[in-house]
């Protein structure tokens, strides 16, 4: 199956990287289109996919068609290809966040084949986990393309479509959450003397290895965080400090703004 891309911005770019690195597609599998045609020029050079000079050409060359433009372009993407996609039926892939597969479906004005999909920035090291929810009318072996795409740059799981707002803050909006705590850390050790490069290093290693022992060991949070803290040690007084200035309030209270924001898109 050839994968067409309709953007080539970096999450488009992320995962085309992440299928073709990872050998879950070749190259010559995907193809790409950009209005900036230096996008899509640049992956060409660097990853030898192909590259279309039109849309046209894009969607007759595509069994599967990745809509990689933002949200507000839809309008007026949609019905310039409508007809073409009506007479070739590729399987129509989203990425765009707050619009539902009704939503696309009543700009195509039929019955498309398609998938929606929320990634996240992850992509970018392979460490993404995707969300995907499919049209009723898309087929096992299509489902099956999806996967392997979005696994060839993370995990995937098939969400209920009612649970994408949701997952868009965990999924989407959280990286930007824990690189926000990773900078606090930073922060707090050069305040007492590490050096910034240093302190970079540690904290996101920390991090990044908390994830994976979480990961591992499948245990509840807290549990980990009763292993870490001694009785009468140093660690406990830092979460003791953490939880009575509300650190799990103020997480909660920033999910709800992310979320409150994507209800509105």
């Amino acid at each position: 199956m050839k994968i067409g891309f309709i953007g080539c911005g970096n999450m488009a770019s992320a995962i085309i990287r992440g299928a073709v690195e990872s050998k879950s597609f070749l190259p010559s599998d995907i193809v790409c289109y950009d209005v900036d045609t230096t996008k899509s020029e640049l992956l060409k050079n660097s990853l030898g996919i192909c590259k279309a000079d039109t849309l046209s050409v894009l969607i007759d060359e595509s069994d599967a068609l990745v809509l990689a433009v933002k949200p507000n372009i839809f309008p007026v993407l949609i019905p310039e290809i409508r007809e073409q996609v009506k007479e070739k039926t590729p399987l129509v892939i989203s990425i765009a966040a707050g619009k539902t597969i009704e939503y696309i479906t009543d700009l195509f004005g039929f019955s498309v084949s398609a998938v929606r999909v929320m990634p996240n920035l992850n992509a970018e090291a392979f460490e993404a986990i995707s969300a995907y929810c499919p049209s009723e009318n898309v087929t096992s072996s299509q489902i099956e393309t999806v996967e392997r795409l979005l696994n060839s740059f993370g995990q995937c799981i098939c969400l209920e479509e009612e649970y994408f707002s949701i997952f868009s803050v965990v999924g989407g909006c959280a990286p930007a959450y824990s690189f926000l705590f990773i900078s606090a850390l930073v922060e707090g050790a050069k305040k007492y003397g590490l050096p910034e490069e240093l302190a970079l290093k540690v904290a996101s290693q920390t991090v990044l290895g908390s994830a994976k022992m979480l990961q591992r060991e499948g245990a509840d949070p807290e549990e980990l965080i009763r292993r870490v803290c001694s009785p009468g040690g140093t660690t406990i007084e830092g979460i003791n400090s953490l939880r009575e200035d509300n650190l799990v309030d103020t997480v909660i209270k920033a999910m709800k703004a992310s979320y409150d924001k994507d209800k509105r898109m």
